[in-house]
């Protein structure tokens, strides 16, 4: 999908972006990190509402002044429908634990709209020379997120490494990706894909180079990051990419008729019938009761330690296809350095939702868990690359930070590793940084900037090497807590993995 867009001057005056001859965004210094704009709540895509509900997202068309310098407030909607999940009272839980779950989670009170395609901005702008770009994508199981949180504040990333930071908002649950026959299922993948569309036409204007764009994500995030890499293979407009904690091959996805099943149940409980063409009536529902309808559907469990929604991306071989480790074996991916990786515990944060569910794993279960959803899908597509000649890194996050725990034994957890990125575990839970954690932190936005900048060759100057499944080549940051990388190899695990991805 490509777009024709109005493209922004080459440079930010006075902290506005212009957009072509009809256009000013308006943003603001970063009251948090002086000398950094942020431009907050920025569109880049039409609302999808009214006969753009589940449609693919639209261009925007600039006019006037955009006034971007605080995140949008009630008057203005912004975070995309999601249902908000509820604090869980789990046993010895720290007393940061509800501000970190909510901050992660996105438990909130920000109000939610269908108007919600936007993205945030932040960078340092020198009129001498454009900023590597990086645009990250929340994760949330493809069900819920938002920009609007402490956790994927920008400000402290692009001040310390110089980097322009963007993070993105997409459509999500049965918004983003409906199932609905005969039309485009993944609609939250192209959301993304025309918000770096967008970054590439008009990020100049930021003080941003747009042919130095990595993408990133976080879980699902991380997954759609890599479907980026099979869609997009002669075109993919960015020059590297970054997978926090899940691939392609790490969630499950649904098939045209699960994804038809689900829809016709939402339609039909909300009279619009349970066949045929309901699209119609369905854009003229009430979207908190979409929503509502939606996230009453029934899943058959097949996972016990992660519940699969109801509404997720489907094969359409399009933009998500059926055999990504057939896809991958053969080299069918963007050719462009790939900096893949995950944490040492990843079940730490997923035995809670488990828990509130009533579910009781062994040490085993979540032990394979962590190995089958995370460590093998990242090694098995990181020795493809390798054996591709595509510039690859694995990385595995290992610390445990007192102020970052959730319970005694949480360890490193899925998503912690993102307070070393951001950097707001101090701001999230009123709890200050260890002297080892901020200098691990300052090392890891090192290396992250590092990659960003340069992708090709970023990380071999820090001494990090290539992934080579053959040699001790790693990364494990953090062991033990201590500030510092080494490297060893994943030979031993070789065997596990081949059974474990067998049964997927």
């Amino acid at each position: 999908m490509r777009v024709t867009w109005l493209v922004f001057t080459a440079v930010a005056v006075a902290r506005q972006a212009h957009v072509g001859s009809n256009g000013v965004i308006q943003g603001h210094e970063a009251s948090k990190n002086p000398g950094v704009t942020e431009w907050l709540g920025v569109p880049y895509a039409q609302p999808p509402v009214d006969q753009l509900r589940f449609a693919l997202p639209q261009p925007y068309t600039p006019m006037g002044v955009h006034v971007a310098s605080e995140y949008p407030t009630k008057k203005i909607y912004r975070d995309c429908m999601y249902s908000v999940s509820k604090l869980v009272d789990y046993p010895d839980k720290t007393p940061q634990f509800d501000s970190i779950f909510e901050a992660f989670a996105a438990i909130n009170n920000n109000t939610q709209s269908e108007d919600c395609l936007t993205l945030n901005v932040w960078s340092k702008p020198d009129s001498n020379q454009l900023k590597p770009v990086y645009v990250h994508f929340y994760g949330g199981r493809w069900t819920s997120g938002s920009t609007n949180t402490p956790f994927y504040y920008g400000g402290g990333f692009a001040d310390a490494e110089g980097v322009t930071v963007v993070t993105v908002n997409s459509r999500m649950n049965i918004f983003g990706f409906p199932g609905l026959p005969g039309h485009p299922p993944n609609l939250g993948l192209l959301d993304q894909r025309l918000a770096v569309e967008w970054v590439k036409q008009n990020i100049h204007g930021f003080g941003g180079d747009p042919n130095r764009i990595t993408i990133s994500g976080q879980s699902c995030g991380s997954a759609s990051v890599d479907y980026w890499a099979y869609t997009y293979q002669s075109e993919p407009l960015v020059a590297g990419l970054i997978s926090h904690s899940g691939t392609a091959l790490s969630f499950p996805t649904n098939n045209r008729t699960t994804a038809a099943k689900h829809w016709y149940t939402v339609s039909a409980q909300l009279g619009c019938g349970s066949s045929g063409d309901v699209l119609s009536c369905m854009r003229k529902q009430n979207a908190t009761a979409i929503l509502a309808a939606a996230s009453a559907v029934k899943v058959p469990t097949t996972n016990p330690a992660r519940k699969s929604p109801a509404f997720q991306p489907t094969v359409d071989n399009v933009t998500v296809f059926e055999n990504y480790t057939l896809l991958s074996q053969q080299g069918k991916f963007a050719r462009i350095p790939y900096l893949v990786g995950h944490n040492s515990n990843e079940a730490g944060f997923y035995k809670i939702a488990s828990y509130a569910q009533g579910s009781k794993l062994t040490d085993k279960q979540w032990d394979d868990f962590n190995m089958q959803t995370f460590f093998c899908p990242s090694n098995l597509e990181a020795a493809h690359r390798s054996r591709q000649h595509t510039p690859v890194w694995r990385f595995q996050y290992n610390a445990d930070w007192e102020n970052t725990r959730l319970y005694p034994t949480s360890g490193a957890y899925h998503g912690v590793e993102f307070n070393m990125i951001f950097g707001e575990s101090a701001e999230i839970t009123g709890i200050a940084e260890s002297d080892a954690q901020r200098q691990l932190q300052g090392q890891m936005r090192s290396a992250w900037g590092s990659f960003i900048a340069d992708p090709q060759h970023g990380l071999k100057a820090l001494g990090w090497p290539s992934y080579d499944p053959e040699a001790s080549t790693l990364v494990e940051i953090g062991l033990d807590n201590h500030p510092s990388v080494s490297f060893v190899d994943t030979k031993d695990s070789a065997w596990q993995c081949a059974a474990l991805l067998a049964q997927t």
